[in-house]
């Protein structure tokens, strides 16, 4: 049996990507099969589309284990793609697969279509400067980051459920787990951001943005430089290629010139507004709206008006 395959430890992820799985599913004419280490979540991969859940039952709790037992149950089933979550367990999960089954892997695709009986990919390089497209023969591996895809809309699909024994690899244990401590919220999962680079003077200044920020309902955020040299906000509230990469629907930028690495960050946001003093500042060549003046100035007017 040939299918489309998912597998991701976030339901989250998962679901998002039975919506790259259905537009495979339109040109491939095969099943989307979720493979699942919890029988939990099979009810929402149904509602989302999946024609089918497999329920791998192993003995060990940690993802990274079961790289064997998705090897084995892709090629009994002789499935065509296998989509994975690029979360960092993800992405380690998928090299092993993809070595063990002998098959091509694509990394951080944003886009999966099929081409001539290929696996075509396109994926952003070099910060973002370059789009590379790659075609992989089936069976094809294909890692895709979170949030790359929308989540479908739930239905009342119905599917098999089937439970298969996994063998999982005793020698991953894990012996310590040390939680992150994170100031404030994730800013990877607002709808709304307001982030300040070093057109701002002062780390006192931040009150500035941060009332433009509590008008529009917004979290902050930071470039680069004000979070690891400045230390004015938590590292976690930096966007860019080595920080955070954000999809929010509206993303305000207050004095951040916008370079490469900063605007791989935030280029899928689905509306860019940016204020800053320089008219050849690169983030106006991102923006959607732009406002060339001083902050200092233009944001008082802003949050005046947005009262």
């Amino acid at each position: 049996m040939s299918g489309i395959y998912i597998f991701s430890e976030n339901i989250a992820v998962a679901t998002e990507l039975i919506t790259a799985g259905l537009e495979l599913k339109n040109s491939m004419s095969q099943p989307v099969v979720v493979l699942t280490t919890n029988s939990d979540d099979s009810s929402g991969y149904f509602a989302a589309g999946a024609d089918k859940v497999v329920v791998l039952g192993g003995t060990n709790s940690w993802p990274e284990s079961y790289a064997t037992a998705i090897s084995d149950a892709i090629s009994c089933q002789q499935a065509s793609v296998l989509l994975v979550g690029a979360t960092a367990r993800g992405k380690d999960i998928a090299a092993k697969v993809a070595a063990k089954i002998q098959a091509g892997l694509v990394t951080e695709a944003q886009s999966v279509a099929v081409v001539d009986d290929e696996i075509q990919t396109t994926r952003m390089m070099y910060g973002g400067l370059a789009l590379c497209t790659e075609s992989v023969s089936l069976p094809a591996l294909v890692t895709i980051p979170p949030r790359t895809f929308e989540p479908p809309t739930p239905g009342d699909n119905q599917g098999e459920l089937m439970t298969i024994e996994a063998a999982t690899d005793e020698r991953i244990t894990i012996s310590d787990v040390c939680p992150i401590e994170r100031e404030g919220v994730d800013i990877t999962e607002a709808d709304r951001l307001v982030c300040i680079g070093r057109g701002l003077a002062k780390q006192e200044d931040i009150s500035i943005a941060q009332m433009l920020a509590d008008k529009l309902g917004a979290e902050l955020a930071c470039s680069r430089s004000i979070a690891e040299d400045y230390h004015w906000l938590p590292i976690e509230r930096y966007i860019g290629i080595s920080g955070q990469k954000v999809k929010p629907e509206l993303y305000f930028s207050l004095g951040v010139s916008g370079q490469v690495q900063h605007v791989a960050g935030i280029r899928d946001s689905k509306i860019i507004v940016a204020i800053d003093s320089n008219e050849k500042a690169p983030i106006f060549e991102a923006a959607d709206y732009g406002i060339v003046g001083d902050l200092y100035e233009v944001v008082p007017m802003l949050v005046e008006a947005l009262k």
